[in-house]
């Protein structure tokens, strides 16, 4: 019996001594190693692939920080921080910014990255012929020099408070001569990840640089897997196909992933301020009492539900409710249908009139249109819903400015400036507007530019210039493993330099 007993024990000891050989076996395997691939949904497929040549955030949200860098970088709570420029001062009068460059940067087909190319870069985006969406934030510029190969002078034709912003936005990335004309299809920059294959329709594929410059990725291999439909988002996050969607295209589905330990959920804010984009141009557009009728006839807080589920902060004019400067003026004209048809009537219109509003794909555009055609309606504004995909709403729209009304985020920070622009899409034109934005670039005074953008905001508000209806939330939803993703998005972009599994 002693015997069997210690064979019994034998027996034990040798099962233990697999079970925790098997044990190690697997902590050391590489099946149970950190991933170092990521696949994101997005909602949008990027038009091309050239953040300098587009306005579509797609792109940048693919290609922005990833792919391209800027001298200077907004990071992820706002603040500026250098990139490519290591350093720079900036002359007693405000004119005059030296960069001292990083040295040993290449872009990503081996050619060397110096001064010449931000000659390069920034006057092709501010030259005759720039397709560059942000063209007029280049127009400041007086010349570029490039003093050595890692020294930069820029001369301003006059201060400009935000300067150094404009340069860590997508559309001041820098490109190379070499490779500037083929980056529409064929991105080629100098960031952490290099542009690895777009399979149009489905997906654009990136991989680690592994000769970058700065602190290398923790991702070997990163995708951006175009999903438009909510409902094959849902699908896609809830099989594993997707690993998050930086902005979760579907908020009535959030609830259901705060519920499962899986996912995390984070909601934070971005600088799309979402409005009733109004063609001031066009009649009887150009009648601020018109304009002011359709801002009484909205109700916001029904678009915010219907459209976003509650997702989405009120606003009454062109300016994010995170910043300092933001001046609250949603009661400037609070919804009242009564107020609406008298200011019609008082415009010649009594009994209301007929419009078109071009919707693009977004869901709160197009749920959001047919919640504000039931609120015109109220009022006597008849409204023709008519659906476009991007690409035909950047032709129609946005470059042909061939609408009545349309709904749109816009998410570029701090543009409050494009309301003072002669070609803009909005047909608005106001002298006092434009001499003010004028002043606001150039003081420096970070006081005072806040009061600046304080009284720019009331001036669009009185005007009526669009239907402010709410600051676009940022709905994360991801694998809740899955770190370093931004909460908040102060600028277009999915930044993954530090997104590593757990």
């Amino acid at each position: 019996m002693i015997r069997r007993r210690n064979g019994r024990r034998l027996l034990l000891s040798a099962g233990a001594a697999l079970i925790g050989l098997a044990a190690a076996l697997a902590i050391s395997s590489p099946a149970s190693a950190a991933r170092t691939d990521v696949t994101l949904g997005v909602r949008l497929e990027p038009p091309h692939l050239d953040p300098t040549a587009g306005a579509a955030a797609a792109i940048d949200e693919v290609v922005f920080i990833n792919v391209f860098q800027g001298l200077t970088q907004v990071d992820r709570d706002g603040t500026i921080k250098p990139a490519l420029a290591e350093s720079w001062t900036i002359s007693d009068d405000g004119t005059v910014y030296t960069f001292k460059l990083h040295q040993g940067v290449t872009f990503h087909d081996g050619t060397a990255f110096d001064a010449e190319d931000v000659v390069f870069s920034l006057d092709r985006a501010r030259g005759a012929d720039s397709v560059n969406a942000q063209k007029a934030k280049f127009e400041v510029i007086d010349k570029v020099e490039a003093i050595d190969p890692s020294t930069v002078r820029i001369t301003l034709k006059q201060p400009t408070g935000d300067f150094l912003f404009t340069l860590g936005i997508g559309d001041a990335v820098m490109v190379g001569p070499e490779s500037a004309d083929a980056n529409k299809s064929d991105p080629v920059g100098t960031g952490p990840f290099k542009f690895s294959r777009w399979v149009k329709g489905d997906r654009v594929d990136l991989e680690r640089n592994s000769d970058y410059w700065g602190t290398p990725a923790k991702l070997d291999k990163a995708t951006f897997k175009v999903i438009g439909d909510s409902a094959a988002a849902l699908a896609a996050l809830m099989a594993g196909d997707v690993d998050g969607f930086p902005i979760y295209p579907a908020p009535e589905n959030l609830p259901q992933f705060e519920a499962d330990p899986r996912f995390a959920v984070v909601v934070g804010s971005t600088e799309g301020e979402t409005i009733l984009a109004t063609n001031n141009a066009k009649k009887p557009f150009d009648d601020k009492r018109v304009r002011q009728a359709i801002a009484h006839a909205i109700d916001r807080k029904a678009i915010i539900d219907g459209a976003m589920f509650g997702y989405g902060t009120p606003i009454g004019s062109h300016f994010a409710p995170h910043h300092p400067a933001y001046v609250d003026l949603v009661g400037t004209y609070p919804h009242d249908p009564e107020k609406a048809k008298a200011l019609l009537a008082e415009a010649g219109y009594p009994d209301g009139f007929k419009a078109t509003l071009k919707l693009p794909p977004p869901a709160y555009a197009r749920r959001g249109g047919e919640i504000l055609a039931s609120d015109l309606k109220k009022v006597g504004i008849e409204l023709e819903l008519i659906p476009l995909e991007w690409a035909q709403w950047l032709e129609q729209v946005f470059k042909g400015k061939d609408y009545d009304l349309t709904i749109v985020s816009h998410t570029e920070a701090l543009d409050i400036d494009i309301y003072a622009r002669d070609d803009y899409y909005f047909g608005y034109k106001n002298p006092e507007f434009k001499a003010l934005i004028a002043r606001l670039g150039a003081t420096t005074d970070t006081t005072a530019r806040y009061d600046l953008m304080r009284e720019a905001q009331k001036i669009l508000a009185d005007d009526a210039v669009n239907g402010f209806l709410f600051q676009l939330a940022k709905t994360g939803v991801w694998d809740a493993k899955l770190k370093g993703l931004w909460e908040n998005a102060p600028v277009q972009a999915n930044d993954l330099t530090e997104v590593y599994w757990e």
